[in-house]
């Protein structure tokens, strides 16, 4: 015991500087620990700022075309709601073929059978005597006329 106390006499101050390297190796390994730490929440925070930005663009992206898709069935109904004004017999005829045209217009026996109707209605009018006559049935003639 009195050599250990010798010895200690010799080095006390060894001590000390024990201590404070103890101190600093403990707090060196404390800093180490914050700054990954800290690099870790730098890294979520740019994935974070990157995912908000690509949620951002798509957001915009859908709005888009939310009002591109709106604006072209807007411009169907318009186009649906206005007349077609057809002048040429061929222009007529070119039309009928495409698929609109084939919904559109009538076959020339249909055309036939409205113009006879048309004709029969105009002559009882002369007649004027017989207000009880039924008229023919013209069902599969849609509602907006020929």
């Amino acid at each position: 015991m009195r050599a250990a106390l010798s010895l200690l006499g010799r080095v006390w101050w060894l001590v000390p500087i024990v201590g404070l390297a103890a101190g600093w190796w403990w707090t060196d390994r404390q800093l180490a620990d914050v700054r990954l730490t800290l690099a870790n929440e730098r890294t979520v925070r740019v994935q974070d700022a990157a995912d908000a930005d690509k949620a951002k663009l798509k957001a915009e992206r859908d709005g888009a075309e939310r009002v591109a898709t709106a604006t072209a069935t807007y411009a169907d109904r318009l186009a649906n709601r206005a007349p077609i004004i057809l002048e040429s017999t061929k222009t007529v005829e070119r039309y009928a073929q495409t698929d609109a045209g084939r919904v559109r217009c009538r076959d020339a026996d249909r055309v036939r059978s409205i113009d006879m109707l048309d004709a029969a209605l105009a002559a009882p009018a002369a007649a004027a005597g017989s207000g009880h006559r039924s008229l023919s049935a013209d069902t599969p003639a849609p509602a907006g006329g020929r």
